[in-house]
């Protein structure tokens, strides 16, 4: 993997071996093992190129490839199609061995085909039965074993991060590991999309034996306590519990300091059931909450006014421009939530910037609300039903202080077109000819969650009613880092309905719980620009060598 110049190696999609970029991740651990064997002089290693293949993790459908799958001249091809089911195959050969295939709807027998493509053995004795996958290929695809048992350690088993059978058989015995969890701390298999998860159960259970648990039937909040999050919730409010050392005595701690998991989780679990009352401790938020900035990968920081409902004004743009020309901000983004993200600001130079701004801080940094993001609605769309930028400016504004479990982001749309993406928010807003329809618990990370419709309403009244009612029992109930998608499949959403929706005296109740929660609580910039906690900001001046 050196490159022209041989001081230099190499790996990656920064790479163009021998004409050919590869995106992928499979590739680039081929390349690094490469690598590492010619920097460890561990023998000679050379690099080939790859067999790649692809699978589609975020939209929800199963779709895999591999290989030359669109076949050619010299090429045969066999074709399954079953549009009822949702399932098409398409395996193509060329002199009998596989080179290549598309699998959608049923993507289970992609990892026995990728080995077929990649060991290159004829498949003509099976050719009558290779459409039908490796579990209906009698003894040759070892017929009544599972999926796991049937794979050779070198196959890949999760996708994302590039870790084969083999890896997590070794990390099973030789770490003791027994659940899910583990395996993926120890290995990052099923870590990221999830897709390859009942795979690794099968290894765990095939390698841990007896000993394997599919779940720990109680996980504590973090190796300081045997306590769960829920645990820990209940004791804060049923013993009035007011600051982290009162309930690490209460809880009995194992460490009287507590750790990086356990403080941040404890602090919001007193300020959220004690509002008023519980004093925030800072030392225990992560730097970004503490500098009220998102801390970027050069150290400097990254600055995102609040611009109500993704609208903002001539008056606001003057005085950004301003700002970035003042403090010599090197970009100015406009970011997914309609906003504009000043990226680059040094950290002596953050209460300067949120004063010169003038504008409420965007919360950017902060496992609280985010944005809410709105389409132009009926003010301006020809399409539009609802005015869904004033919707989207009332909800901010009543919840914009408001902090969460985790980052938590709103949209409105005015109409069932759907612009601003309200089917994939925490909360989403939709208008329709008779009022407003409110989904849950979307999400648009790394695995998109389509939003679950909780009710249809009238008014605006009532939507900011069921929305902060819906948001105050995520507050009060989710779990620390828990996003609002986990927490609704953990208590289910016909709970979550039967105290929004079907109780009327309830969903008030928690509604005026978080209106009393937010009622004077600060806006950070303002507060820091002002002169509080100002000592975080000052730089850092190295002193004079003294000569001895």
């Amino acid at each position: 993997m050196q490159s022209f110049d041989p001081r230099i190696y190499a790996v990656g999609e920064c790479v163009n071996h021998r004409g050919v970029a590869y995106g992928l991740v499979a590739p680039l651990f081929e390349m690094a093992k490469v690598c590492a064997n010619h920097l460890a002089h561990y023998g000679i290693g050379r690099y080939t190129g790859s067999v790649t293949s692809t699978k589609l993790k975020v939209t929800g459908i199963d779709l895999f490839s591999a290989g030359d799958f669109t076949g050619g001249e010299g090429t045969e091809e066999i074709t399954l199609s079953d549009p009822v089911g949702g399932v098409y195959r398409k395996l193509v050969l060329r002199d009998d061995r596989l080179i290549g295939g598309v699998l959608y709807g049923d993507t289970v027998d992609g990892a026995y085909y990728y080995k077929l493509l990649r060991e290159g053995r004829s498949v003509a004795e099976i050719r009558d039965r290779l459409m039908f996958g490796e579990a209906n290929l009698g003894d040759a695809g070892h017929l009544g074993r599972n999926k796991a048992a049937s794979m050779t350690d070198d196959m890949e088993v999760c996708g994302c991060n590039g870790v084969c059978k083999g890896t997590i058989v070794r990390a099973i015995k030789d770490h003791g590991l027994f659940t899910l969890d583990e395996v993926r701390k120890t290995t990052k298999a099923s870590s990221s999309c999830g897709s390859c998860t009942g795979l690794v159960e099968q290894i765990l259970m095939a390698a841990a034996g007896a000993d394997y648990s599919p779940a720990p039937q109680r996980k504590a909040m973090c190796g300081c306590t045997d306590h769960t999050h829920a645990e820990v919730r209940r004791a804060v409010r049923e013993h009035h519990l007011l600051s982290i050392a009162d309930a690490m005595r209460f809880l009995e701690w194992r460490t009287p300091t507590g750790c990086a998991s356990c403080r941040p989780a404890l602090n919001y679990y007193l300020l959220s059931t004690w509002p008023h009352e519980a004093k925030d401790d800072p030392q225990s938020r992560f730097i970004n909450e503490r500098a009220h900035a998102n801390i970027q990968r050069n150290g400097s920081f990254s600055v995102i006014p609040r611009m109500w409902g993704g609208a903002t004004s001539a008056g606001e743009l003057r005085r950004i421009a301003d700002v970035v020309d003042k403090y010599r901000i090197p970009t100015v983004k406009v970011t997914g939530g309609q906003r504009l993200d000043l990226l680059g600001v040094k950290k002596e130079d953050l209460p300067g910037v949120w004063r010169d701004l003038g504008m409420p801080s965007g919360h950017a940094y902060a496992k609280a609300l985010r944005t809410v993001k709105t389409c132009v609605g009926s003010e301006w769309c020809r399409f539009g039903v609802q005015d869904s930028t004033r919707m989207g400016q009332q909800l901010e504004r009543a919840l914009w202080r408001m902090y969460a479990p985790h980052k938590v982001k709103l949209a409105v749309s005015g109409c069932p077109r759907n612009c601003a993406e309200s089917g994939i928010k925490d909360v989403g807003v939709i208008g329709v000819e008779s009022g407003w329809e409110i989904y849950v618990a979307g999400n648009g990370g790394i695995k998109t969650e389509v939003a679950q419709f909780l009710v249809k309403l009238k008014t605006g009244a009532e939507v900011l009613e069921h929305a902060g009612a819906f948001l105050q029992l995520y507050r009060e109930e989710g779990w620390y880092l828990e996003r609002t998608v986990h927490f609704v499949r953990r208590v289910g959403l016909d709970y979550v309905k039967r105290r929004v929706v079907e109780d009327a005296t309830g969903r008030c109740a928690l509604h005026e719980r978080l209106l009393f929660a937010l009622d004077g609580e600060p806006d950070p910039w303002a507060e820091r620009a002002a002169g509080a906690d100002h000592a975080q900001f000052e730089p850092i001046i190295a002193a004079e060598p003294v000569a001895v």
